[in-house]
């Protein structure tokens, strides 16, 4: 089962794994104790996010390691850069619809001293 980013990120479950190994390479244990999941569910989640590419395992002797790979976060960013364009220039509007309300309310407060 191939997910994309997305798919991968919208369970919450998931991104609760995602922000418990934000901190670095972590044990399934590690990750069960931070974001409040059972073992099974954490293991279940961890080869989604794995087969998303999101999560590396790196054994070490008994021990399996998992850690954030950048890649697909690099991907959502470049997706989310098309839109920042689109949204910057709403904010522009915005600001410059509330810098000019701002001066009328301060005109008609000079006008009635």
């Amino acid at each position: 089962m191939q997910l994309d980013v997305f798919q991968a990120l919208a369970d919450p479950t998931r991104r609760r794994i995602v922000e418990a190994l934000r901190d670095g390479e972590q044990q399934v244990a590690d990750v069960v104790e931070k974001a409040g999941i059972h073992q099974s569910g954490v293991s279940r989640h961890l080869r989604i996010l794995s087969e998303s590419g999101f999560v590396s395992m790196r054994p070490d002797g008994q021990r399996r390691l998992y850690a954030l790979k950048p890649e697909p976060f690099q991907e959502l960013e470049t997706w989310l850069n098309q839109y920042r364009d689109v949204w910057d220039a709403r904010l522009d509007r915005f600001g410059a619809a509330l810098e000019k309300r701002q001066q009328a309310r301060r005109a008609r407060k000079r006008s009635k001293q």
